[in-house]
C-alpha cells in the first residue's frame, strides 16, 4: 500500500477497538478500518489487513464482529442456506457471474491494503465457486453496499432485524453502568 493510501484512511479510534474487543472477547488483530456500523453506531464489520501483525497471511478482508450479527448469520448456516446457494451457483449462469464479480471486488479491495503473495487470488467465504461462510459474504455486503455480492445481499435480506429489540449501545451502556456501580448488599436489610 502506498503512503498516500495509508494517510487517506482515517485511523481506527480507540473506542471502536474497545467495542470490537468486547464483541470478540479478545483484542482485534490487523484492523485497517471500521468497514460498517450497525444502526446503533457500533462497529459490526472490520476491514482487516491482508497480513496480521505476527506475519500470518489473512485472506478475510471483511470480518463480521458483532455477536448479534454473527449469531443471526449462524442460524442461516445451520438451516442449510449455504448448500442451497452453492447448488444455485451451478444452475444459474447469471448468479455465478455476479458472484465471480463479487470475488474480484473482494480481491481488489484487499489489494488496496497490500500485496500478500501467499493468498494471491484467494478471497474468502468460498468465492468464487461455492458458499463456505455466510459471515464473510454478509460482511462483504455490509461493507461494500448492496449490489456487489449477490449471495451476501440475499443472506442479509433473510435476516430479521438482528440489532433489535435492544440496541448495542443500550446493552453496552448497561454493561458499563454495572461495572461502574456493581450491586451491593442492601445495608438496611
Amino acid at each position: 500500500m502506498s503512503t498516500d493510501e495509508t494517510q487517506s484512511r482515517p485511523p481506527v479510534e480507540e473506542h471502536d477497538l474497545e467495542a470490537v474487543r468486547r464483541q470478540l472477547g479478545r483484542p482485534p488483530r490487523g484492523v485497517a478500518e471500521v468497514a460498517h456500523r450497525c444502526p446503533c453506531g457500533e462497529p459490526d464489520v472490520l476491514r482487516t489487513e491482508p497480513r496480521l501483525p505476527d506475519g500470518t497471511p489473512f485472506p478475510t478482508t471483511y470480518y463480521a464482529t458483532c455477536p448479534r450479527l454473527t449469531g443471526a448469520v449462524s442460524t442461516l448456516e445451520t438451516a442449510g442456506v449455504m448448500r442451497e446457494m452453492t447448488a444455485r451457483l451451478g444452475q444459474d449462469a447469471d448468479l455465478a457471474a455476479a458472484y465471480r464479480a463479487a470475488h474480484e471486488h473482494y480481491l481488489s479491495s484487499r489489494a488496496e491494503l497490500g500485496d500478500v503473495p501467499e493468498i494471491d487470488g484467494v478471497s474468502a467465504g468460498g468465492m468464487p465457486t461455492r458458499v463456505k461462510c455466510l459471515h464473510v459474504l454478509v460482511a462483504h455486503s455490509l461493507a461494500a453496499g448492496s449490489g456487489v455480492n449477490p449471495l451476501g445481499d440475499e443472506a442479509l435480506a433473510m435476516l430479521d432485524d438482528w440489532w433489535t429489540p435492544t440496541s448495542c449501545a443500550a446493552i453496552h451502556a448497561a454493561e458499563d453502568a454495572e461495572l461502574a456501580h456493581p450491586d451491593t448488599e442492601d445495608a438496611h436489610g
